[in-house]
Parts: structure tokens; sequence; C-alpha cells
């Protein structure tokens, strides 16, 4: 496994709620990504439960398009996200089969720390 370092800036827009009627809600996202992973990432997001009392989970898809050190192509992210009792569990991975380009057989997991507002993520991958 190599391991590669990145931040990403996102822009957050509410979306139609769809079948859910209002059980959930539904959001789109755009990423600008830096450093070992750079590129622009599209994707959508849905979450529901009350994360005001700490319980509450989300799932999420992104395409991502640029390269991850140096590689071009693209590639698919998939979050699962949840939150109880004060406690935290994310999911955060690259979806097996989605890499193109010189990123084709791309596999790995994303780590996640929010610090000062910054995102900053650490890929574990191997291609």
């Amino acid at each position: 496994m190599t391991t590669t370092s990145a931040t990403f800036e996102i822009e957050l827009s509410p979306a139609a709620a769809g079948e859910l009627d209002g059980a959930a809600g539904r959001f789109e996202f755009t990423k600008s990504w830096s450093g070992g992973i750079e590129g622009t990432g599209r994707g959508f997001m849905a979450s529901g439960g009350d994360p005001q009392s700490g319980s509450a989970g989300y799932v999420a898809l992104e395409v991502v398009e640029g390269s991850v050190d140096g590689r071009a192509g693209s590639f698919l992210l998939q979050q699962f996200g949840m939150m109880e009792s004060g406690g935290q569990r994310l999911e955060y991975a690259v979806v097996p089969g989605s890499g193109t380009g010189e990123l084709a057989g791309l596999a790995g997991t994303v780590s996640l720390a929010v610090e000062g507002g910054v995102h900053r993520v650490e890929l574990d991958y191997s291609l």
C-alpha cells in the first residue's frame, strides 16, 4: 500500500428530497482537491436523523477527475457515516472497478480529519 495526503474544499447545495418525503435530506456537492489528490470532485449525499442530538447518518458517492500522485484519470469514492451516543463511524473508500486512465485498478481506503475547518485526508491505495 502507498499513502498520499490531500485536502479538499467542499461546496454543498440542497437538492430535491425525491422519494423520501422529507425523511432524509439530499445534497449535491463539488470539491476542489489539492495535494496527493489533485482535481475536482462531484457527487451527491443523502442524510437523515437528528445531528443536533448526536444521532444521524449519511451516504455519499463522488466522482473525482484529476490525478493521484501524478497519475491521471478518474475514480469513484463512497462514504458511509454514522454517529450515535457520542461516537462516530466513517467508512470512506475507492469504489472497486471505478478507476479510469492511469488510475485503472485503483483500490484503497480514505481516512478523514477536519481540523480548523480544513478537510484533510489520507488515501491508502494500491494500483
